[in-house]
């Protein structure tokens, strides 16, 4: 009788033991067919954008891509808990001349899917060399949309708050009679504020756009984003002990991250060489992190 790998059959008979801290070689809609429904508290991932990395995954055409993304889509919301997080590291392409519209055509499709669309960040590349084409400027920023499968999910905001900055010194010394209430905008937009709520206060809330360097280190992987990104989510959208998904683990950015932060993960690539790399760096972060203790 033929003997039937366990990553090409549908039936769901991963447990969690079989996935948690572990590295799966796969394509991630097969793989994620034999997890059960609800299982990760977030999903953070950088798919190979529109003909890029066509020496890795194969490169897809722009026009091919949203039906190609949607599959996996499909079961990254089944499998994503209602009360986590996806969130997704994409940026359109300019194709003869002007942008596609495939990252926008992803998202309404998505949407339609069943995916609630709650918020849009902006990676801001910190350390984009500058440069031109002949009609646009160099990109240093991508998006990282954040879906979710209902409304109410956790978010612990304060995890991620920032130092309030050398601005409050000065302008928190001396408040008027109207910084002490709050203060409608002037041009009737609707948005106020009260500059006394930060007196004593030595953290705010950060914007929705993120500044972080692009990762210069990795040699062996042709799309690495720093560790610093997906922790901010992982920080933002997950506690102690919750698991994170990364379905294009790629080098293992997301375990690293996710290792620092005390969270569990589960990676899975379709590129076996990549897991190599991906476990000698899980394991550097385990041993660092033991010898902390």
């Amino acid at each position: 009788m033929q003997q039937t790998s366990l990553l090409q059959t549908e039936e769901k008979v991963l447990s969690l033991n079989n996935i948690e801290n572990k590295y799966l070689v796969g394509n991630c809609e097969e793989v994620l067919k034999q997890v059960l429904d609800n299982t990760f508290d977030l999903i953070v991932t950088s798919p190979p954008y529109a003909d890029s990395r066509k020496n890795t995954y194969g490169g897809i055409h722009p026009d091919e891509y949203v039906e190609w993304f949607l599959p996996k889509s499909k079961e990254f919301l089944r499998v994503l808990k209602p009360t986590g997080t996806f969130i997704l590291n994409i940026k359109e392409k300019a194709l003869n001349g002007e942008r596609h519209t495939y990252v926008i055509d992803l998202i309404k499709r998505l949407k339609e899917q069943g995916w609630v669309w709650t918020e849009e960040f902006i990676w801001h590349k910190k350390n984009t060399f500058p440069g031109k084409w002949s009609n646009r400027f160099r990109d240093a920023w991508e998006r990282c949309l954040q879906f979710n499968k209902t409304k109410e999910f956790n978010m612990y905001q304060e995890a991620v708050m920032t130092p309030i900055g050398s601005w409050a010194e000065s302008r928190l010394k001396n408040l008027s009679e109207t910084d002490k209430k709050r203060d409608n905008s002037k041009v009737g937009s609707g948005f106020g504020k009260n500059v006394s709520n930060w007196l004593g206060k030595d953290k705010v809330y950060p914007s929705n756009v993120l500044y972080m360097a692009t990762e210069c280190g990795n040699k062996n992987h042709s799309a690495v984003f720093p560790v610093g990104l997906p922790s901010w989510f992982i920080k933002l959208f997950t506690k102690e002990g919750d698991l994170v998904l990364d379905p294009f683990a790629g080098s293992g950015t997301t375990a690293v991250a996710s290792i620092r932060n005390d969270r569990q993960y589960t990676m899975i690539d379709n590129v076996e060489n990549y897991k190599k790399e991906a476990e000698d760096r899980i394991k550097y972060e385990q041993h660092k992190k033991r010898e902390c203790i």
